[in-house]
């Protein structure tokens, strides 16, 4: 299992929002790739990393962070937020990023995203991002609704060449109060593609409790931010506690 510091961005900065809601946003540091290099040197191996002005706007806003985050880190970094078309992604890719992540753009023209699957150059590169509110999944940066829930379209996939599922429970996103972890386990429970767990993450118990699960990792922000915990023990509770 693998702990994924977050970075979400906005305005150069990094944020953090609770619920997802844009209008409840504080910010952490002005310095993103500082914030990055700290996280490599605790031990860190991965970086969650997000643009939320490109989610919200549907184009990517930060790519000349990413990219700097890349070249001057050995973090392996996944990246969403905005990736809504295949030169989005190939730009990531050819920044240095490990893995793009789609969402929006996907669950608005499966046919795209299923075309993607089908081209050698991205298989193991693209990631599915998967962000629910009460059991059905958002778009636009949280700020629209489908009729669609993440078993379904997890099911849809489930031997598809996708490295990850980013499942996130956005009601418990930025709150620290806990992970959805019932619904996060149903949602690996129904398909074959690794699913990283996001949103809640307060404590220490909470990590050791998502090792109960069979997902490759969990995404951690506001507590490190917040300082629950550090990436040290994070890394140490989490990657570390047999499951």
């Amino acid at each position: 299992m693998y702990l994924f510091p977050a970075i979400d961005l906005r305005g150069g900065q990094v944020v953090r929002l609770y619920q997802g809601d844009f209008a409840k946003e504080k910010t952490y540091s002005a310095d993103p790739v500082a914030q990055a290099q700290a996280f490599a040197q605790a031990g860190a191996t991965w970086l969650h990393l997000v643009d939320l002005d490109g989610a919200r706007s549907g184009r990517m806003a930060h790519l000349d962070v990413i990219r700097r985050v890349c070249q001057e880190t050995p973090l392996r970094v996944e990246v969403g937020g905005g990736v809504r078309s295949e030169g989005a992604i190939q730009q990531l890719l050819e920044a240095g990023v490990e893995r793009a992540i789609v969402g929006t753009a996907a669950l608005k023209d499966w046919a795209w995203f299923e075309g993607l699957m089908g081209n050698p150059t991205y298989r193991g590169r693209v990631a599915l991002g998967l962000d629910a509110r009460d059991g059905k999944l958002a778009a636009d940066g949280w700020e629209s609704a489908t009729a669609l829930t993440a078993i379904e379209v997890a099911k849809r996939i489930r031997d598809w060449p996708v490295p990850a599922i980013i499942y996130t429970d956005i009601a418990t996103d930025g709150t620290m109060q806990g992970p959805n972890a019932e619904a996060t386990r149903r949602v690996a429970e129904s398909t074959n593609v690794p699913v990283v767990a996001s949103g809640g993450v307060g404590s220490l118990d909470h990590l050791r409790a998502l090792t109960k699960l069979p997902i490759q990792g969990a995404i951690v922000g506001k507590a490190l931010y917040e300082k629950a915990f550090t990436i040290e023990e994070a890394i140490e509770a989490f990657e570390k506690t047999p499951n």
